[in-house]
């Protein structure tokens, strides 16, 4: 089910089909079913972009919503609704400070203002969940009135994906959600960001990855194949987890891929193992096993041979040898990744851009709140949406 937001001359967020009543009602009427959430609105009000998205959160299907031309001011809000936030190649977002259209004497003047410091703690809140970006950061976008094309909301982690229309969508690497799709929200938004700086970027990572994973693969591997322990037979190595007993589960490859087959096997000290379909069934002691006449009671089985004993320290010699070779290779590794996501933090760091400077006093601010934002808008559309969002409303708008 589809479910459009557009503003039209007389209405925005807050009014006629774009209230946050008429919202509740769409969503009676899909019954769970899931929903696409398509929004062009420069705006309205705070209060009931706050009611639709909280609706659209707890509401049980899927809900992906599409910034299809613009989403700027309350009308942001909706769009971090979705489980999924797709933005149209040319379209723009825009975030700022919440205003209100405000009389009357100087306290309540004075509660209007803590009221909008208020409303934009809970806005910025909003934006640092789906972002990841710390606070500082996402106040900075606030405050500069930030325009935001489809890439940049993108590498920012405003958005997941990028429509381009008759390409397939630039999304999050498919390859690094193997590898992290249990991580924590906030360690896949920074990945994400990392991810799709650009197209050269995701082939560049994508390499990386790759061969970090490579290793890490080998590094589990090597320690699984350390930790199994392995029994000599007269038919060759059993391999198995921990002391071999009855019952045991034992294989014919160090991966413990291949279960030994049905048969009986014969130790070195003469153990018979009774083998039937991977299982050990039986365990006896062999001819070769002695009985010490001691005090404890207890047998003692034959020392191993030399030859025996030489050929378990060459075992052990090469597989340190492998244990060096391949720490050396993930140092390699976890050296150019870790390089790479220095670059990286310092490219996206160098995309937010923000002329935020504190207020010295309640005489400049008035100046200050004038200010162009960093992005100044060309076409008719832009234009009228920034005009649209920052004139004088009856209603609170963000």
């Amino acid at each position: 089910m589809k479910i459009y937001l557009y503003d039209n001359e007389t209405e925005g967020i807050g009014s006629g089909s774009l209230s946050s009543g008429y919202i509740k009602s769409q969503l009676d009427a899909a019954g769970g079913r899931d929903i696409d959430v398509h929004i062009s609105s420069a705006g309205g009000s705070a209060f009931d972009a706050l009611a639709i998205y909280d609706m659209l959160k707890k509401y049980p299907g899927q809900v992906t919503t599409y910034i299809d031309s613009l989403a700027a001011s309350a009308a942001s809000i909706v769009a971090m609704a979705g489980s999924k936030v797709v933005m149209g190649k040319y379209a723009l977002l825009m975030i700022h400070k919440p205003m209100v259209g405000s009389g009357g004497n100087a306290d309540e003047l004075l509660k209007d203002v803590q009221m909008l410091n208020v409303v934009q703690e809970r806005l910025a809140q909003i934006y640092i969940d789906r972002t990841g970006l710390d606070d500082v950061t996402v106040n900075s976008l606030i405050n500069a009135v930030t325009w935001m094309t489809a890439d940049q909301a993108l590498n920012l982690g405003f958005i997941d994906s990028v429509d381009d229309y008759n390409t397939p969508q630039i999304t999050n690497s498919i390859l690094i959600k193997q590898f992290t799709g249990t991580a924590p929200a906030v360690y896949q938004r920074c990945i994400n960001k990392i991810l799709n700086k650009n197209s050269n970027m995701n082939t560049e990572n994508k390499d990386i990855i790759e061969k970090t994973a490579s290793v890490l693969d080998k590094i589990m591997n090597f320690f699984k194949k350390a930790v199994n322990k392995r029994t000599i037979t007269d038919k060759g190595s059993l391999h198995h987890e921990g002391e071999l007993a009855e019952g045991s589960e034992v294989y014919e490859d160090e991966e413990l891929n291949k279960p030994a087959v049905t048969d009986l096997y014969v130790t070195a000290e003469g153990k018979k193992i009774n083998v039937k379909d991977g299982l050990v069934e039986k365990i006896a002691p062999g001819e070769d096993y002695e009985e010490e006449e001691t005090a404890t009671g207890k047998g003692k089985a034959k020392p191993a041979a030399p030859a025996e004993v030489q050929n378990r320290m060459q075992q052990l010699k090469a597989r340190l040898h492998a244990q060096n070779s391949l720490l050396n290779e993930a140092c390699t590794a976890l050296e150019t990744a870790n390089n790479r996501l220095k670059k990286t933090k310092d490219e996206v760091r160098n995309e937010i851009h923000s002329d935020f400077m504190p207020n010295s006093s309640k005489r400049s601010s008035k100046a200050k709140a004038e200010q162009l934002p960093f992005f100044s808008p060309q076409t008719p559309l832009a234009q009228n949406a920034v005009k649209k969002a920052v004139q004088d409303r009856s209603s609170l708008t963000p």
